[in-house]
């Protein structure tokens, strides 16, 4: 019978990819990689190789983070670009499972005050202007929202700020940034701002129009009903 590979190598447009089996031992993995780059031939006159190694369901400790980085280094034109990993750390899993909490907050946020949280924010009272609040992930606020809202604030560019009554100083997602929008709101039904991919651009509409642009949103799950 052939011997089952271990490491599988593809070439990408941009790079080589580097598949590692992820049920064997790493020092099967460290030998076959061994030899197979150094069968390998590359050109003198090749440019540097870039290498995104898939590491599927194995967590490399550093040492053997190292080691890798290594056998790669050791091989002329290949320069190991990511690392890739289906594992999370206890760190990461902390970090991801704070930013999908809600934290609930009632109280009016006045001029002058900033209120900053990871994840999402669901705010009870009124943002007047002047005020800020800031979330890592949606914003959702039950009253009046005449201040500054910041969603996504590490980069989500998915985020959404959704207020009862929505007239802002200024709206932020991610690095997307809109004024108070140009028409009159009445107020009666909550109204939501995100990111419209073919505008480009933060759009303010009614929930009931997100909610048909933004099916796979989890709408209860992040504390607001669709129903």
């Amino acid at each position: 019978m052939d011997k089952r590979q271990v490491v599988t190598i593809k070439g990408t447009k941009d790079g080589l990819s580097l598949y590692l089996d992820d049920t064997c031992s790493f020092e099967e993995i460290l030998k076959e990689l061994n030899e197979k780059l150094t069968t390998e031939h590359v050109s003198e006159n090749q440019p540097f190789i870039t290498v995104h190694v898939k590491l599927g369901n194995r967590y490399l400790h550093k040492e053997q983070e190292e080691q890798l980085r290594g056998i790669v280094r050791n091989k002329k034109k290949l320069v190991i670009h990511s690392l890739e990993s289906n594992v999370l750390t206890k760190e990461e899993a902390l970090e991801w499972k704070k930013n999908l909490e809600v934290t609930t907050i009632t109280k009016v946020v006045r001029s002058g005050q900033v209120m900053k949280v990871d994840g999402d924010l669901l705010l009870l009272g009124d943002v007047n202007p002047g005020g800020s609040i800031i979330a890592s992930g949606n914003i959702y606020v039950m009253g009046s929202l005449r201040g500054i809202a910041h969603a996504g604030s590490k980069g989500n560019q998915e985020a959404i700020i959704a207020a009862s009554y929505m007239e802002p100083s200024q709206l932020r997602i991610a690095d997307y940034i809109s004024r108070s929008p140009d028409y009159e709101s009445e107020g009666a039904y909550m109204e939501c701002g995100f990111i419209d991919r073919h505008q480009n651009k933060i759009v303010i509409e009614r929930l009931q129009t997100v909610i048909q642009k933004r099916p796979n949103f989890y709408w209860e799950e992040r504390g607001i009903s669709n129903g």
